[in-house]
């Protein structure tokens, strides 16, 4: 054999080798998969970070089918990650493509859902483009071909029996799989609908679950960013449903770091680091923050439903009254109830919040200038006036019948000295104010039915804002005031907002009425009294 004959076989055998093991390297390790199949359905490059090493860790131990005990086995996952890091590609796309082919499991069965249709057969187009793909077939064409007669956009089988089928998450029934993925159950805009997720909800909890093969051994993966408190991982996290638990922040929040199930956690050590900045870009992500505005922010890139200082109030809006300094005099109390008189769990709560006006004495100087002989004269004086602010001195948030609500609401201003109470003008609240009016008449107080007329909840919070802002609003520095702060904080992500609704109404009444000015309106009456005649002026006719 010839010379150049022996380096030709040479340079095959190296390349058989190099195929041998690259092709091993894919069996045995989902992320290298990733790393070699990425040209076979992406055109722009790949680009590695550790959080891809973590996810595929998880989904390989479902793979393995790893035990977490004696009797229960890995198979609920739920993922939190930025838009962005391939999440979608990942789970959805790879790690099936993996399982049927290098792993050997043509037989495999997945149900892929996603809010929309079009992006769950997104991404089953995509799956079916990388099995098809020649890198693919070349490695494991023997193990995973693709049937002729179920080769659709919306759904593919094996001829193994196996199938990767698409639906909408609201919209599934019929088909059974070995792995549910649902993949963004809810969009952006429908995390924002009572309705939209409570039915995502439903379907969650309700119809999934029956979706499996086997009961005991088919896994459930959810993916998404946190859209809402009371989302699918929010659902998830509530009722405890045994899932594994990812959490990958843009930045890095070293109090809410945990370690998984199998003891991965965030490789990160410092608070604010960037989880991806080869991808994602110091000057990038704070470009992005600016553009998204404080809630999806806190959502889509953080992980967290709200921003963490709170979105239209934020927690150190509100001036916390220290324990050891008596509470001011009140020059009027007023309290605010929000009603949903029924004590089914799955209701609203009624709430209550009472609330004292009350002055400081502050120095305000008000200037005015003077012309006197061609020269211009600054004169100031000093006026001391009463600077009205507002403290919450009570609240409580309670499931009660009719009956009860009354006689609690009764109870509570009595107990506060309340002169006035508010009660939004709904149907809820219409019975309530008539029966406190026919059973409580002689006790002094005035019951207000109060219309918002056409402003939304969040529109009202937006309305007393700056007198947050302005340092205006006070409370006690309890543990139950930290309800109220709390809800007020998750506004409008939270899962209640009852108590929110009380503070709205009571600070917009107080303002509307006059006993609520910011500084600057302070200091314009001033310098309206400053410019007005010192002396009265002649009468016109005589009396």
């Amino acid at each position: 054999m010839s010379e150049t004959l022996l380096l030709n076989k040479e340079r095959v055998d190296i390349r058989k080798s190099l195929f041998a093991l690259d092709k091993a390297d894919c069996e045995e390790s989902l992320s290298e998969f990733i790393k070699q199949s990425w040209h076979a359905i992406e055109p722009h490059e790949y680009i590695h970070n550790w959080h891809i090493d973590m996810i595929a860790e998880h989904l390989t131990a479902i793979t393995e089918e790893m035990m977490i005990d004696d009797e229960q086995y890995y198979n609920r996952l739920c993922i939190n990650v930025c838009p962005g890091a391939m999440k979608s590609l990942l789970v959805g796309v790879m790690w099936p493509a993996w399982e049927l082919g290098p792993r050997n499991m043509p037989y495999t069965k997945y149900v892929c859902a996603s809010h929309s249709l079009d992006l769950a057969i997104r991404d089953n187009v995509k799956c079916r483009r990388l099995i098809q793909s020649e890198w693919y077939q070349e490695r494991w064409g023997d193990r995973v071909k693709i049937t002729g007669d179920q080769n659709a956009k919306g759904k593919f089988e094996t001829t193994a029996g196996g199938f990767r089928q698409a639906v909408a998450l609201t919209g599934m029934t019929g088909a059974r799989g070995d792995r549910v993925i649902i993949d963004d159950g809810l969009s952006v805009d429908g995390a924002q609908s009572d309705a939209i997720r409570q039915s995502t909800i439903e379907t969650f909890l309700t119809a999934v679950p029956t979706r499996l093969n086997s009961p005991e051994k088919s896994a459930i993966i959810q993916i998404s960013q946190r859209l809402h408190e009371e989302d699918l991982t929010g659902v998830i996290m509530e009722k405890q449903l045994g899932y594994d638990w990812i959490m990958i922040p843009m930045e890095y929040d070293p109090e809410r770091a945990a370690p998984t199930m199998l003891g991965a956690s965030d490789p990160r050590t410092v608070a604010g680091e960037l989880y991806f900045p080869a991808r994602f870009p110091a000057h990038v992500v704070e470009r992005d923050k600016k553009i998204m505005g404080s809630y999806a922010v806190s959502g889509q890139f953080q992980q967290q439903p709200s921003p963490q200082d709170g979105g239209i109030i934020k927690r150190d809006h509100w001036q916390l009254w220290p324990n050891d300094v008596a509470l001011p005099a009140f020059d009027y109390i007023i309290a605010s109830l929000d009603t949903a008189y029924t004590t089914k769990t799955e209701n609203d709560f009624s709430a209550m919040t009472v609330w004292g006006v009350f002055s400081e004495d502050p120095i305000a100087t008000a200037s005015n200038a003077l012309q006197k002989d061609g020269k211009a004269y600054k004169i100031e004086r000093t006026y001391k006036q009463p600077h009205p602010k507002v403290m919450m001195v009570y609240a409580w948030q309670e499931r009660l019948q009719l009956n009860d609500l009354v006689t609690k609401v009764a109870n509570t201003m009595k107990m506060m000295q309340a002169e006035t109470i508010l009660i939004e003008n709904k149907a809820a609240g219409i019975p309530v104010a008539q029966e406190l009016r026919r059973l409580y008449s002689n006790k002094g107080y005035q019951v207000i039915l109060d219309d918002p007329k056409s402003l939304d909840k969040i529109a009202r919070l937006y309305s007393i804002q700056h007198l947050f802002e302005d340092g205006l609003i006070y409370a006690p520095d309890k543990t139950w005031v930290d309800q109220v702060i709390t809800q007020c904080m998750m506004f409008p992500k939270g899962k209640h907002d009852d108590l929110v609704d009380t503070v709205s109404s009571a600070l917009r009444f107080l303002r509307k009425a006059g006993m609520m000015e910011r500084a600057e309106e302070v200091q314009q009456s001033y310098e309206d009294l400053m410019r007005r005649p010192t002396t009265q002026p002649a009468p016109l006719y005589s009396v």
